[in-house]
Parts: structure tokens; sequence; C-alpha cells
């Protein structure tokens, strides 16, 4: 296999994979309906320069692979004529697997949340510690310069449980060969493709049977789903949380305000100590999965603490884009309850003033109404909410999350909330309302109008207009 093209080559896991397959010697290509940076920069940067648009001419018969991602479908000119002239392709998971997997020591990051964050703290404890590690992770980290690498030891994934291409509907993980699992917790999530979460429970299943004996499965404590999953197991099996009687136990957390401080125990036994620069409950669970998966590789668990407490993050996970007379603006990933439960928990923890909350409806199961009530009770942790229009407005008014509804119900809570439909308009209203001390986390799984830098920048307009003579 020498020559391959990537049919959604700028989407973070395509592009990145593109750079490793680049790292391999081998001949890669692509296209994409809208070829856009950071990802497109990425690519040119190292040759791979995307075509634009989807054409069947860009499907040659010198190519030996094709890739298809999967949010592509039937119809799309390219995958026809890869079915026409009955040409090699295959999904990115299998790819993957093939590719990078297949004679390494795979470690899956599973779960509804907190899989990004823990892959890349897996994979940054396992280098940090000497051990040379790869990876490919769907995010982009602080501390790490990309977000994949073919290494030479044990190879972290995060394991979606997404499907895996439109002739695959299986979850993406169960391609990965998995020795080591973390699971951090199972919801029900993704809508569009599970409908219940018995459907999506059978996938983490599935999961555990695929360990062999030799390998590792580590589950959260804490969610009674991933715990449940030790039925299921052939392997070792060890907990991690906050739970009495987790294998791996937080104990003694300090909550800062720039970061969170806690004790480590394994089986009872203080093992070590680890100040994260990372605020939140969730991102201490992160982070005793992490330290379990790669003390199950092979590092030194004194080396594993010390690494973690030299972690910055993630983007787009309580990310701090920006400080505006005294207004903190984060950029958060949160489009499930918990998720925006979790990241609200978090600032409350922290010392500061009081909590914006701006939330984009966006993902196929934030603009559907399954969790009308679960989300009005996360946000009830802000003081201030606003709400954007659901982004998918296609969905039928009786399925889709409606926003009325939600301000209701926040304001009979004694929340100040607001459906604020235009981006600019939200920006005119926090960067009005706003004051020295505060808070506001824009959480969204989408680009948001850029609401982010125009947010900071009227925050700053009305500072210079508050100064002027």
């Amino acid at each position: 296999m020498k020559r391959i093209h990537l049919i959604g080559i700028c989407g973070t896991a395509m592009a990145t994979a593109a750079l490793m397959l680049k790292d391999l010697g081998l001949e890669v290509g692509g296209s994409d309906e809208h070829a856009y940076p950071p990802m497109s920069d990425l690519l040119a940067a190292r040759g791979i320069v995307p075509l634009q648009g989807y054409r069947d001419e860009h499907i040659t018969d010198e190519l030996d692979m094709v890739v298809v991602g999967n949010a592509v479908s039937r119809g799309n000119p390219e995958v026809e004529a890869v079915l026409d002239r009955r040409l090699r392709y295959c999904s990115l998971p299998e790819l993957v697997r093939e590719t990078f997997l297949r004679e390494r020591r795979p470690i899956v990051v599973a779960g509804t949340h907190g899989k990004t964050t823990t892959s890349f703290m897996t994979a940054w404890a396992l280098n940090a510690s000497g051990v040379d590690a790869g990876f490919l992770v769907g995010g982009v980290s602080k501390d790490l310069q990309t977000s994949g690498r073919v290494g030479g030891g044990p190879f972290v994934i995060e394991g979606d449980e997404y499907d895996s291409a439109f002739f695959d509907k299986t979850a993406k993980f169960l391609k990965y060969l998995p020795d080591i699992v973390v699971v951090n917790g199972i919801e029900f999530d993704h809508a569009d493709i599970y409908h219940d979460l018995d459907e999506l429970r059978l996938a983490f299943e599935r999961l555990v049977r695929l360990v062999p004996r030799r390998g590792r499965l580590l589950l959260s404590a804490d969610d009674r789903e991933a715990a449940a999953l030790r039925a299921g197991a052939f392997c070792p099996v060890e907990t991690f949380g906050f739970a009495a009687g987790a294998d791996w136990r937080a104990e003694r957390v300090r909550y800062g305000p720039q970061s969170t401080s806690f004790d480590v125990t394994r089986q009872g036994r203080p093992v070590g100590s680890v100040v994260l620069p990372l605020l939140g409950r969730f991102n201490v669970r992160n982070a005793l999965g992490a330290a379990a998966a790669a003390v199950g590789a092979g590092a030194p668990a004194a080396a594993v603490f010390e690494a973690l407490g030299r972690f910055h993050g993630v983007r787009r996970r309580l990310d701090v884009r920006g400080v505006v007379r005294g207004v903190t603006v984060y950029d958060d990933f949160a489009h499930h309850p918990t998720a925006v439960c979790e990241t609200l928990q978090a600032l409350r923890q922290a010392a500061g003033g009081r909590i914006w909350a701006v939330f984009e409806p966006r993902s196929a199961t934030a603009c559907r109404r399954v969790f009308q009530n679960e989300f009005a009770a996360a946000l009830r942790l802000a003081d201030r909410v606003v709400v954007a229009d659901v982004f998918r407005s296609s969905l039928p008014a009786a399925e889709r999350l409606s926003e009325a509804a939600l301000v209701s119900d926040l304001s009979a809570g004694g929340v100040e909330a607001r459906h604020v439909p235009r981006v600019a308009d939200i920006v005119a209203y926090v960067a009005s309302g706003a004051r020295q001390g505060d808070r506001v986390v824009v959480m969204s799984n989408g680009g948001f109008g850029g609401i982010h830098e125009r947010l900071l920048t009227a925050l700053a307009d009305t500072a210079a207009a508050a100064d002027a003579p």
C-alpha cells in the first residue's frame, strides 16, 4: 500500500492520520468539501494539499487505498467512483487498526465523557516517563505538539463509540484490538446513532469482550454502568475514582483557583500525589484513569504523577480564551447535560465571581428534547444563562429541544436566563452585562460563529468606551 486518498481529509482525526501515514513514507492525498484551517494548514506544511470539493476525477486507478470518512455517505461523487471501479476502500478505524495497531499494544480510552483528555493525559504521561508511545486523539493538546504520533511502544487511541462509516455502522472502538481499555463512564448519547441506553451499553459490552486474557480493563468506580462491565471481562480488572474500595483512589482533594491537588492510593496504599494544573473533579478522575493505564503499560508511577503535574489540558475543554477587564472567557466542548454540569461545578469549586453559561444546543443529542429537563438542571449551576438557537432547526418540533421551555425552567429556578438567537446579540448582551471577576463559559461542540474572539473584542471595546472622556 503506497498511494492513499482520504475522503474528508480535513477532519481532525483524518488529517492527523494522514500526517502519520506521511511519516511512514506513504504517498498521501485527499479531498474535503471545505478545506479549512487549522488542519488544512498543517497538511499543507507537510506537502499534503487537500483537493477542494468532492469530484469523481479525484479518484484515479493508481490509488492503492481510499479511506472514507464517517461523515461521508452514498451520493458523494468520490464514493460513487470508488464503488463503480471496485477500488479498495476502508473506514478510518480499519486503516488505523491495520497500519498502527496490529503490531502494537493498543490502549483504548473510551466512555461518554473525558476520553479526549484522558487519552492525551495517558500519552503525555507515557512519553514524559520515557515510554515511546504512539497516539491518535481527536483533539488538540496544549502540551503535545501533535494529535498523533507513530512511536514505537504502546499506542494510545481515543475509543469513540460513534459509528465507523456509511458501510459500517458499528462503533469505531471495536476495530482497535484493545489490550488495555479505560472506561470513564457510560451515559446515553449520540441519539442519531443509538436508540436508547441499551444499544449504547451493548457496544461497550462488545468492547470488553475483545480484551485478551493478558490485557487489562480499567473502569470508573464512580459510574454504575462502567463498573457493571466487570461481569463480562476475561482479563484482570481495576477500578479508579473517588468511591470507597476503588483500586486507584483520589483522597484529600483540594480545589484551587488554578489547579487541583490530590493524593493517590492503590488498593489502599499511598502511591503518590498530584498537583494537576486543571480544574474540576472530573479531571481528577480522568487523571486517575490515565495513571492506571500508563502504569499498566510499564511507566513508573512516580514519573507518571510528576508528568500529570505538567499537563495543561486540551483545547476546548474549559479552555481560557482570554481575560478582558477582569472577565475570563472560557471555551468548552460540553454538549451533554453531565458535561455541562461538571464544567459548571468545576468553576463553582474554584474561587471567582459570577458564572455566565452561554449554551449552543448543537450536537445531535443536544438538539433533541431527550435531555430537556436534564439541561435545565445542569445549567442551574450558573448565575446567568444565555441559550442560543437550536442548531438543527430542521428537526420536527416534537423532537427538538425547546429553547423557550429551557429558559422558563431556569427562570422558575431563580436563574437569570434568556434565549438570544443571534450570535451578535449574544455578544452585545454579555459584554454589556459582565463585570470584573465574572467567568463566561461558552459551551458548544461547533464553531458557534467565532463567538469567543467576538466576545473578547466586545469586552475590550466596552472598556475603551467607558474610559473615553
